[in-house]
């Protein structure tokens, strides 16, 4: 069984990796082979050659690819097949449906999943979609109220799934499949005659609604009880698994010292609860509640316990959202309580098999994610390190057993994960083991606790309690954000290559190997690639990557020794922009902590937005900007100059030279476009120009006063390809041979203008969009070489 599980996440796995899918007749074919031959290895009757045990594992690991290939993609096809016609892409349709999630509110408005029930339009809908609202005067009061379960009438503009598609980014597209929600948009003014954007019933009862419903009430309970606490977002996280309101300062330290695994419903609460709850049970059940009835006669304590331990992990789970580690938790708890049930021991390694088949089974997207890989690895080392077996620790041990038993699985884990956690984040916590010796504890037996009564218990005690619970956090936070700014608490190194991992992996084995293994600290060598590994950079020449960061600018400059980064994306909201969400993931992954300088075109926020972030968390040389000398991001840079005509240095046989803007341009005022600071960097006999936002006048003036030195092979389009730049005169002098545009899909401001794009067409450039090619990668050294990542990382939901 377990070799067959096995294949089968290999299988899954591979389908992830794929541009496109089988054909659905050729996958129920795959699937019925695969599903004949696991029948076969089994127990059919086999040729002397395959009636070896040796033979019996590799057909099974076969067999189970096979259907974890072809179940994984006939699930994809069957979401795939309500993708949003074209032709309803930006048009406003009127809806009729139910909130099927709970409700994120943000600063500016409200995010919900929304199901289909009626739509004004003959176009066929997907049946689920996510929603923003926006606020305004007209909605404001309807749109505070929404809760899971309502019914509503929308009018809603609509558009396929689509994300920024960036090496070492979120894949956005990817998750909204998994939710199988297969369209975005945004509420707008209703229709009048139809009375509206309105409410049309308080609550329309089915199993989902109630479990949502049941949410929002908990959510709401706590957050009126702890209103304007700093850790109430993080108390909600722990009774319902909602974590989107969490601060991205809190996550900081939470990740930097290893315990982020706590700040949900994590397996240790649920298995705590569940044991609780089924510990009551058996204690009542023997004593058949103190009555007469005689309980024990009619069905063994033990069963009724595991039944009702076994219940409230699903209750539990369900509350949580149904998270991959919740999910997990909840089926090799019933496996242990069916295997209970019937009379039966069961191995712990085979009840990990089980749950992890089931998660593949019900959510085959889930290996794309990293809290599956550390929640089953983490279950897994544990497993390796304690031989394969589940020990008990009865009286006979003692509180000083129990005491290393725990401190040998903490061990084991922390070491157990470093290869994985490298690998997903780039980084280790160092101070995680001493963070986790507290905090597992207080979090799981203090915290948790405490919430889920407080969230439940009638008012006042229920504030109460959820004010102790809030204190409790408030002083494990406290040494948390201490420990965090411990020099060396965080290890970070780049992403390790696939040889390095799987060394490391084996590496892991050896020391974690039972005791009488020899040399069992050799296997620490065979890490030291994973953890010796240097950020890679060009030999010579120029790598140049233009990032994916929707309607702004952000490019990575790189050259044997230095690192450049030009403009840093948008702001998105109070918690994201273009720097936190795009730049510092990559630069985190490459294992890049120092930029020599920053450049900031000019103070518009496509173009400024994550420039505190960035500032934030790398450490930068200097910073050349356009923006005021009040301006915040000035503020927070160490060194800074105004960026002005004139300007060159060399780096590494790399001339880097500021065009724009001149003396004469600040003092023209105006709009910040005009100031764009405007760069161009050469090596050998090609160049490339980066001009910001500069308009028509801009570019004349440039045009005037250096006509030669416009002269580029590759040229990031002015102003986002906008009606008001890019002017055949301009264009003559540059003789671009590459045009990148640099803009969000399906923009407000429609860039590019299409008569623009026309322009550089008929002058044979050739033209990749960052909204339809995700980020553009250049190589430029004795020739210019060209990869975009959604080409280079194609896969079969993309654009779908």
């Amino acid at each position: 069984m377990r070799a067959a599980i096995a294949g089968l996440l290999a299988g899954t796995c591979f389908l992830q990796t794929r541009a496109d899918l089988p054909d659905p007749t050729e996958a129920w074919a795959l699937l019925a082979a695969g599903v004949a031959l696991a029948l076969l290895a089994t127990f059919g009757r086999r040729p002397l050659a395959l009636r070896r045990p040796a033979m019996k594992l590799p057909l099974l690991l076969l067999a189970g690819a096979i259907c974890g290939f072809a179940w994984a993609s006939l699930l994809a096809q069957q979401r795939l097949a309500t993708a949003l016609p074209l032709e309803a892409e930006g048009r406003d349709i009127d809806l009729v449906g139910i909130v099927d999630s709970l409700p994120q509110r943000f600063e500016r408005g409200v995010r919900f999943h929304f199901r289909i029930e009626q739509a004004a339009t003959t176009a066929a809908l997907p049946p689920r979609i996510a929603l923003s609202w926006y606020a305004s005067d007209e909605d404001q009061a309807g749109m505070r109220a929404i809760a899971p379960g309502e019914r509503w009438q929308l009018r809603a503009r609509l558009r396929r799934p689509h994300g920024n598609a960036n090496p070492h980014g979120f894949d956005y597209e990817a998750w909204l499949l998994e939710q199988n929600v297969r369209a975005t948009g945004y509420v707008r003014p209703g229709n009048a005659a139809l009375g509206g954007n309105r409410r049309l019933q308080s609550f329309v009862p089915n199993f989902s609604t109630l479990v949502e419903r049941s949410r929002a009430l908990l959510r709401d309970r706590i957050m009126t009880a702890l209103e304007g606490k700093p850790y109430s977002a993080i108390v909600v996280a722990l009774v319902i698994g909602d974590q989107r309101d969490i601060s991205p300062g809190d996550w900081k330290v939470f990740t930097a010292t290893g315990v982020g695994h706590l700040i949900s419903i994590s397996g240790l609460h649920i298995t705590m609860i569940a044991g609780l709850f089924a510990s009551a049970v058996l204690f009542l059940w023997r004593r058949s509640f103190f009555t007469r009835a005689q309980l024990p006669l009619l069905l063994p304590a033990q069963k009724a316990a595991a039944l009702a331990g076994a219940l409230c992990a699903l209750l539990y789970v369900l509350l949580s959202g149904f998270g991959v580690p919740a999910q997990r938790t909840l089926y090799m708890l019933a496996v242990v309580a069916l295997a209970l049930w019937c009379g039966r021991a069961a191995q712990v390694s085979h009840v990990l098999a089980l749950a992890l088949g089931l998660v593949l089974l019900v959510d085959p997207w889930a290996v794309l994610w990293p809290g599956f890989w550390l929640s089953f690895g983490a279950v897994a080392v544990i497993l390796y390190a304690g031989s394969g077996q589940a020990r008990s620790l009865g009286p006979a041990g003692g509180w000083r057993a129990s005491l290393r038993a725990a401190v040998r699985t903490q061990w084991a884990i922390s070491i157990g994960l470093v290869p994985l956690s490298l690998l997903l984040f780039s980084q280790v916590s160092l101070v995680s083991p001493l963070a986790n010796a507290v905090a597992i504890p207080v979090v799981s037996f203090i915290v948790t606790p405490l919430a889920l009564a407080g969230s439940v218990l009638p008012a006042p005690l229920s504030g109460a309690v959820l004010m102790l619970a809030h204190q409790a956090l408030a002083w494990l936070a406290a040494l948390l954000t201490w420990l965090s700014t411990l020099p060396g608490a965080v290890w970070s190194a780049p992403a390790p290559d696939w040889w390095m991992f799987f060394a490391a992996l084996a590496g892991l084995c050896w020391m974690l190997a039972p005791r009488g293994w020899p040399w069992r600290s050799a296997g620490l060598l065979v890490w030291l690639p994973l953890l010796l590994k240097q950020p890679l950079a060009p030999a010579a020449g120029v790598n140049m990557i233009a990032f994916d960061v929707g309607q702004g600018t952000a490019v990575l400059i790189e050259t044997a020794g230095h690192r450049l980064l030009y403009d840093t994306g948008p702001w998105y909201t109070p918690e994201a922009d273009g720097g936190s969400r795009v730049i510092l993931p990559y630069l985190k992954a490459r294992g890049i902590d120092y930029l020599d300088t920053v450049v900031v075109s000019h103070n518009d926020n496509d173009h400024s937005g994550g420039a505190l972030s960035v500032l934030g968390q790398v450490r930068v040389g200097r910073m050349l900007s356009s923006l005021d000398e009040a301006s915040p991001v000035v503020r927070a840079a160490a060194i800074h100059s105004p960026c002005r005509a004139g300007q060159r240095w060399d780096w590494d046989g790399v001339r880097f030279e500021m065009l724009h803007p001149d003396d004469a341009e600040y003092q023209r005022g105006g709009r910040p476009n005009g100031r764009s600071c405007t760069l161009k960097l050469s090596f050998g006999a090609h160049s490339i120009l980066l001009p910001g936002d500069i308009e028509a006048p801009q570019e004349a003036r440039l045009l005037s006063a250096m006509p030669r030195k416009l002269r580029a092979n590759v040229l990031l389009v002015p102003h986002h390809g906008s009606g008001t730049s890019s002017t055949q005169a301009f264009l003559d002098a540059v003789q671009p041979q590459l045009a990148i545009f640099q803009v969000g899909y399906r923009n407000r401001y429609r860039h590019p203008k299409a008569e623009v794009v026309e322009r550089y067409g008929r002058m044979q450039v050739q033209r990749l969009r960052t909204d339809e090619t995700g980020a553009v990668q250049l190589a430029v050294g004795q020739d210019i070489t060209v990869e975009t990542w959604r080409q280079q990382h194609a896969r079969y939901w993309q654009g779908r």
